[in-house]
């Protein structure tokens, strides 16, 4: 079981070295964290994007352009297309977002032309490693999906569970954050999250206990649990934090890195290859334990 970010790390330079399709790779964080990820032994990095300035990146770097494979690409929809068109020839295994918008390349993946579309939600997935919990938990969804309603975030907290199980864990715990624990018919995220640890029958194959709603120390904390005096399968445990919406995700994510000196790598699910959507503000060692779990999931995840 792979239970640290460190771990992911090192599984991808033990594994099969992915190969990650790059869009608008002309971008110098962007080609610092490929060329990392390439020396690495984590992935091998093809390049869409202003020929030029890759290759003039990539020199600044002390690399040689000629020992990677780059593709002149125009404007960012031609990038995205280019790169898409990568992953569904069977070209690169998983796909990273350069500096073109976020939408460019999600039409890109969408475009039913290229066949990375399947049946499964768009989600955002961030690993955290936290050192005052001394555990790494998923957080879903603070990017993608803004406000779900129920059937969304049945499939958000699948789609997280599916990763988990990837990297090894034989049981996994869910916790449906809300602001309380008790069930109220005007706050619609505790009637959602009560639906949601009742569905268990779905979570089965995951070997997954769900609980909720809980707030967020009920969920990671068990001395908040004995002094509440609160039991439910899983809780103070949680390997997985589904929250109700996009604000809270962002919120707990951003404290997590800022007060909590997190390590972390995020991904995005719900196409045929991973998606790894780095932001300027990451870490060096953060963007490479992306392009690191990308790989992992690449190898190790059924995504059609």
């Amino acid at each position: 079981m792979i239970h640290t970010i460190d771990g992911i790390i090192a599984a991808a330079k033990g594994g099969t070295t992915g190969v990650i399709a790059v869009a608008a790779a002309h971008d110098q964080p962007v080609i610092e964290a490929v060329v990392e990820a390439r020396k690495e032994g984590i992935a091998t990095p093809i390049l869409v994007g202003h020929v030029d300035e890759i290759s003039a990146m990539l020199t600044a770097l002390g690399e040689n352009p000629a020992d990677y494979e780059i593709i002149a690409g125009d404007t960012d929809q031609d990038c995205a297309a280019k790169a898409v068109a990568l992953c569904a020839e069977g070209k690169a295994n998983f796909l990273m977002k350069g500096i073109l918008g976020t939408a460019d390349l999600m039409r890109a993946v969408f475009n039913k032309e290229h066949g990375l579309r399947t049946q499964h939600l768009t989600t955002h997935c961030m690993l955290y490693e936290i050192p005052a919990l001394g555990r790494m938990l998923v957080l879903t969804d603070g990017g993608v999906n803004t406000f779900p309603d129920l059937e969304k975030k049945a499939d958000i907290l699948e789609n997280a569970a599916m990763v988990l199980q990837a990297l090894g864990y034989e049981h996994i715990n869910a916790s449906c954050v809300c602001g309380a624990e008790q069930v109220n018919p005007k706050v619609q995220s505790t009637v959602d999250a009560d639906a949601l640890s009742k569905m268990t029958d779905r979570w089965a194959k995951y070997n997954m206990d769900v609980c909720g709603p809980v707030a967020l120390d009920l969920a990671v904390s068990e001395e908040a649990c004995r002094h509440k005096h609160y039991t439910a399968p899983g809780a103070g445990k949680a390997d997985i934090l589904l929250v109700p919406n996009y604000e809270v995700g962002n919120g707990i994510g951003k404290a997590a890195n800022l007060f909590g000196n997190a390590k972390n790598a995020g991904i995005i699910l719900g196409a045929k290859v991973p998606i790894v959507l780095v932001s300027r503000a990451d870490s060096a060692y953060s963007k490479l334990a992306s392009i690191a779990l990308g790989s992992v999931l690449s190898s190790r995840m059924k995504l059609a």
